[in-house]
């Protein structure tokens, strides 16, 4: 069983394609074939956001851009069926494609959601999970594809936009700039924890444990968190996915700079490990230049206040806490 959660993914893999590598040829494929397509015209267009963002944007018209995208729930790999029931599976596979578009600033519309599963799976239950985070995300499933296989596969495509003023863009990951201040909208480690907790066969049912792994097994996008953060002047966001560090570098590369952490925010019953390379804990780290005017639009609009956690330097592909280099921690897939 390989868990984001749980594998070192750095022992045994050196020979293996890396993740980002096999995106980066993509990538690259796919915007050759756009150029054949469209002689004359720059790819992608001017305003659109391709691939290597939480999200696509599309610009619809003059003044609307749509925001897309697309995330893969995978049985052994993201989701481990002897811990979490196909109803919080279910539950997952929307909010972790919801979680991109918050990661943007956006709000989702539709979703389609496609199945691959074994004989005998218990669509209802599934369902009633697909169902249940489609209602609390006001995401609507408006089709999908079913198919047999022989493990549970489900991927879900998200379509939203921008509400409010959607001349304030969209969050980028390329936007922070040297000088903004790093936050993020909660405490981290507690998915990794759950985990961790569900596997070891721990009594779960005092408050403490049975919120880490709710958090593990329910996660929330923090739809209304990316809303004011773009409404309030952040520069760049993404979500932790793959671990703090691994979406520091994420972010930091996207936008050339360097990135110092100053503190840590770690979850009640995890630990500063898990905390700083767990992931999925679907929180958001929003760079700002007003650190102050960020936590006054949380307070306002009765969002639990985002935590500082460091700052944006000029040493572009410095990645630091303490003075030292961040440790090789977090998610990815290797092929």
């Amino acid at each position: 069983m390989e868990s984001p959660n749980s594998a070192d993914q750095q022992v045994g893999l050196e020979a293996r394609t890396d993740e980002f590598a096999a995106i980066e040829r993509l990538r690259v494929l796919f915007e050759a074939a756009a150029r054949r397509s469209r002689p004359g015209e720059m790819v992608p267009p001017p305003g659109d956001t391709w691939i290597g963002d939480d999200a696509a944007v599309i610009a619809l018209d003059q003044h609307h851009q749509g925001i897309w995208a697309t995330d893969l729930v995978v049985e052994g790999v993201h989701v481990d069926l002897d811990v979490c029931g196909l109803d919080d599976v279910g539950f997952k596979a929307v909010m972790v494609a919801v979680s991109d578009l918050a990661a943007m600033g956006a709000w989702p519309l539709h979703a389609l959601v496609s199945i691959a599963a074994a004989p005998g799976t218990d669509f209802e239950q599934l369902g009633e999970g697909l169902a249940a985070a489609s209602a609390e995300a006001d995401c609507v499933v408006v089709g999908g594809d079913l198919a047999e296989a022989p493990v549970l596969v489900i991927s879900t495509a998200v379509f939203g936009s921008l509400r409010g003023q959607p001349s304030a863009g969209p969050l980028l990951r390329s936007g922070a700039r040297p000088g903004d201040h790093l936050l993020v909208t909660g405490p981290l480690g507690g998915s990794a924890a759950g985990f961790r907790l569900l596997r070891s066969g721990a009594d779960t049912s005092a408050p403490e444990p049975a919120a880490l792994v709710r958090a593990h097994r329910r996660p929330r996008a923090r739809l209304r968190q990316g809303e004011v953060a773009r409404l309030s002047g952040a520069t760049a966001a993404i979500d932790v996915s793959d671990g703090l560090v691994a979406e520091v570098r994420h972010l930091g590369r996207a936008s050339g700079v360097g990135v110092a952490l100053e503190s840590l925010p770690v979850a009640d019953g995890a630990t500063e490990e898990e905390a700083m390379g767990g992931g999925e804990d679907y929180e958001l780290l929003v760079a700002t230049p007003d650190p102050d005017r960020l936590v006054e639009a949380y307070r306002s609009a009765g969002l639990r206040e985002p935590v500082r956690v460091g700052r944006c330097t000029d040493r572009a592909e410095v990645f630091e806490r303490g003075g030292q280099p961040l440790p090789p921690v977090g998610w990815r897939h290797r092929f």
